[in-house]
Formats: C-alpha cells, sequence, structure tokens
C-alpha cells in the first residue's frame, strides 16, 4: 500500500504495517510509477498535479488534504467513492493567532504608529494619556461586541482569546444554540444583530450561498466604528462596497487575510483604501499536527473505520 507526500511540506507520518510513502513534486503531474498508490496527501498543489491524480491513481481510497478548505480539490472531479478528507483543525490556532494581531493592530493603531516613526515623531495622538472607549473609535477589546460568523473550529479556537482580552463574543452559523460555551445566533439572524456589533469576524466558506455576502447592506448594518476582519474566504466579501465604506466612514476599519482575486493585482484601488490592512493569505500556510492527522486517517482506512474530516460533496 502506498501514500503519496507532497513535497511542499516535510511530512513523516507513521504509517500502518505493509505501507510505504513517496514524496512527489506537487506542482507536476505523478510520475507512472507512482499510479498506483491509495492515498493521495495534498498541500498546496497545482492544477496538474490534481488532474493527474483524477486521470492516473486508479486505486486510490482516499484523498487527504492538509488545507481547511477543499473547495478546488473538490471541483477536480475525484470520484464519489473516494472521501476527500479536509485539514480541518490544523490551522486553528494558525489561524485565531493572526486574527487577534490583524484585529490588535487595527484597535492599537500600529499602522499608525508605523507612519509616525518614519517620520521620527512622538505622536501625542497616538501615544499618552487616552479615553478607554473614545467617542466614535473601537480602541480595546474590554467591553467589545465581536460576533465570528462561521463558527467552526477556528472561531471556536480564537473565541476564548479575544473573551480573555475582554470581549463579549458570540458566534454564528447555520443553525443557533450553543458550542464550546459561546452562543451561536443563526445565519438568518446575523442582519439584525449587527447593529450591537463592534468587531465582525467573518470565517466563512466560499459557496453560492456566500458570495459577497458581506456587502452594502451587511455593512451598512454594522456601527461605523465598527471592524470587520475577514480570514475566510475573499469572495465572501464585496470589496468594492468594502472601500466604498471606508471611504465614506461609515466603517471604522478592516482587515483581509484573503483577497478576490489572490493575488490581489497591485493596481486594484482596496490597495489604497484608508483604514484597511492587507496580509497576503498569511493567516494559516502552517498546519499544525499534519502528520497525526496523517497517520490517524490510513489507520481509518486500513482498519476499516470512519474516516475523520471528510467534505461532503
Amino acid at each position: 500500500m502506498k501514500i503519496l507526500l507532497p513535497d511542499t511540506i516535510e511530512l513523516d507520518p507513521a504509517l500502518p504495517e505493509g505501507w510505504e510513502s513517496a514524496t512527489v513534486d506537487a506542482r507536476a503531474e505523478i510520475p507512472a510509477e507512482h499510479h498506483d498508490a491509495e492515498v493521495l496527501v495534498l498541500w498546496g498543489p497545482s492544477r496538474a498535479h490534481l488532474v493527474s491524480a483524477v486521470e492516473n491513481l486508479d486505486r486510490l481510497q482516499l484523498v487527504q488534504s492538509l488545507s481547511a478548505g477543499v473547495e478546488g480539490i473538490v471541483a477536480a472531479g475525484f470520484p464519489e467513492q473516494v472521501p476527500i478528507a479536509t485539514g480541518a483543525g490544523l490551522h486553528s490556532r494558525t489561524v485565531s493567532e493572526h486574527t487577534t494581531a490583524l484585529l490588535l493592530t487595527l484597535l492599537r493603531r500600529l499602522p499608525e504608529a508605523g507612519q509616525a516613526q518614519a517620520r521620527h515623531e512622538w505622536s501625542s495622538e497616538l501615544g499618552g494619556l487616552q479615553p478607554l472607549h473614545p467617542e466614535g473609535r473601537l480602541t480595546t477589546l474590554i467591553g467589545a461586541r465581536v460576533l465570528i460568523w462561521g463558527f467552526g473550529q477556528i472561531g471556536q479556537t480564537l473565541a476564548p482569546t479575544l473573551q480573555g482580552l475582554g470581549a463579549s463574543v458570540r458566534g454564528a452559523a447555520r443553525s443557533a444554540g450553543e458550542r464550546s460555551g459561546f452562543e451561536v445566533i443563526a445565519d438568518t439572524d446575523v442582519l439584525a444583530a449587527l447593529p450591537e456589533v463592534d468587531v465582525l469576524i467573518n470565517i466563512l466558506p466560499a459557496t453560492d450561498a456566500t458570495r459577497q455576502i458581506i456587502g452594502p447592506e451587511v455593512l451598512a448594518a454594522l456601527p461605523d466604528h465598527a471592524v470587520l476582519i475577514n480570514v475566510g474566504r475573499g469572495a465572501t466579501v464585496d470589496q468594492q462596497a468594502l472601500r466604498e465604506a471606508l471611504e465614506a466612514g461609515t466603517l471604522g476599519s478592516a482587515a483581509l487575510d484573503v483577497t478576490d482575486p489572490e493575488p490581489l493585482p497591485a493596481g486594484d484601488p482596496l490597495w489604497d483604501a484608508p483604514r484597511l490592512l492587507i496580509t497576503p493569505h498569511a493567516a494559516g500556510g502552517r498546519p499544525v499536527d499534519a502528520d497525526q492527522r496523517i497517520s490517524e486517517n490510513v489507520r481509518a482506512l486500513s482498519d476499516g473505520t470512519e474516516i475523520a474530516h471528510v467534505a461532503a460533496r
């Protein structure tokens, strides 16, 4: 039995007896000598790599992605009987870390501090005696009302951190209830809740239903001082509406780790929007405990038990 590992990340999973591993170029077609593989691990595959796998891996029994989102892998056309396991949970801590960094950077006005430093200016506007809750601007997580839209594993990892910094945190998902000790409202109730939200964190996947879901109506419902963070998918945000809201002053600030398209073209006007921080899809990019996930799912495949985190198709 053979498992193919990508060369885009260093991996050394423990495998059941009788299994062998081979590392292949994730940006190229799969060599003919490896067309007998039963498991394919994917991390940053090229289109050619995916097409080669679909067309040539006739013995394939499992596709294990290390990415949380597998839209492109599903779209590649693997047979329905071949499960595609996602990397859900492998990025929860790193994305939570980055989200917290983006949010605190905006609240503590670090971009403005960097600009003042470049001018060799000790800014009295940014430092010294400051009100905790100034009128019209969010400057702290203490008492901030945070809504995390897309309250999966990443959201449930992030929520306690923000709560520990003083925020009141709720989630939003397809159905209302409670997850990991946090109140969760239904997606259908989000619009009505937004006027009482100081920070909206978007971790939604890209689907037909979520395409540009954060558009003019959502942005208008938020208070003028509100902060938007997007670490989900770029396609979920209407970027023109976001830029217009920032320019009009009807949104306090925003940070995007994802855009549509990616990379964001150099000439895109979004780059010059005021009070906007952009990072180049940097929140994840480093799956944690990938070897363990691969080992567990290969073991499940061998034993005929349930494979974890299989994507719905």
